[in-house]
């Protein structure tokens, strides 16, 4: 299960790399895919909101991973790593939309 967990630690890097590249952004970033984002009254803080998302999202991610160096291959645990990840994925759009309607213009 390491090879499980490094590709779980790269995907985690890969959120801390959006959420970088959204810190950085000038103009308003988009959130969902495809989605172009509204105007905001303060893009910068805005983007910074967004960036802490998947800087959290990136962390919480990692932390969550680490059971795959302990479970053992097809291991029912696995399950549970999978619904935490819903919840999580669910958890991060609930915060979007709030931090959408705060800075919209």
């Amino acid at each position: 299960m390491k090879i499980a967990f490094m590709i779980w630690t790269i995907v985690s890097g890969i959120f801390l790399m959006l959420g970088l590249s959204c810190w950085k952004s000038k103009k308003e970033v988009g959130f969902f895919t495809g989605v172009k984002p509204p105007k905001m009254k303060d893009v910068v803080a805005y983007n910074h909101a967004v960036a802490k998302i998947w800087f959290v999202f990136a962390a919480v991610l990692e932390t969550t991973g680490i059971p795959l160096l302990f479970i053992q291959q097809n291991s029912p645990f696995a399950l549970l790593l999978v619904g935490e990840m819903m919840i999580l994925v669910i958890a991060v759009m609930i915060v979007y939309i709030r931090v959408e309607k705060k800075y919209r213009a």
